[in-house]
């Protein structure tokens, strides 16, 4: 592999806003797809009509659907939670060297994810949990042939404020707090 296994969607995030600095669907999409893929479907049924990430919601907004389970806006919302997990457990591989794979993970499920998953999900994180690779080899499958630390720093540091814009777009329409059904 060329590069980190964050390449890729480091090259993508650089085109993630329009000129007007609203985020574009494709682009967004791309960039997660290469971590974490979903939500192409309804884009690939109208690219103009929902170039915008935003325009996946505001449809289902106007149409009482969003908050359904099957809804796209759901899709984004634990998108964005997933991915809210990702760079969290990616800042605790890079900030604390000497915590083992399932000591990130766990942290990094506490502080994004256990809050909106019930009983049973939060159990099987923990069942999952045992079965976490051992970092050095998860380190070294991610890494490929470049500078790894500073890879996964610059993604996070340009992925956050993305999360946190569309936390703060869904929160406007109380669409934020959904919880696993």
């Amino acid at each position: 592999m060329e590069g980190t296994v964050f390449t890729p969607a480091l090259q993508e995030i650089e085109h993630v806003k329009s000129d007007q600095g609203e985020i574009l669907s494709k682009p967004f999409l791309d960039a997660c797809k290469h971590i974490l893929p979903r939500l192409e479907t309804m884009y690939s049924s109208n690219p103009s009509r929902f170039n915008y990430l935003y325009s996946l919601v505001q449809v289902e907004v106007e149409t009482k659907t969003a908050k359904s389970s099957s809804s796209c806006t759901n899709g984004l919302l634990w998108l964005t939670r997933a991915m809210d997990f990702l760079v969290a457990l990616f800042r605790n591989l890079i900030e604390h060297e000497d915590w083992p794979m399932s000591q990130a993970c766990t942290d990094s499920y506490n502080k994004t994810l256990k809050k909106w998953h019930g009983w049973l999900a939060s159990s099987s994180f923990t069942v999952v949990m045992k079965l976490a690779p051992d970092r050095k080899k998860f380190m070294n499958v991610i890494g490929g042939t470049g500078d790894i630390n500073a890879d996964i720093e610059k993604f996070c540091t340009t992925f956050s404020p993305l999360l946190q814009e569309i936390h703060k777009f869904l929160a406007r329409f109380r669409l934020d707090d959904m919880k696993a059904s």
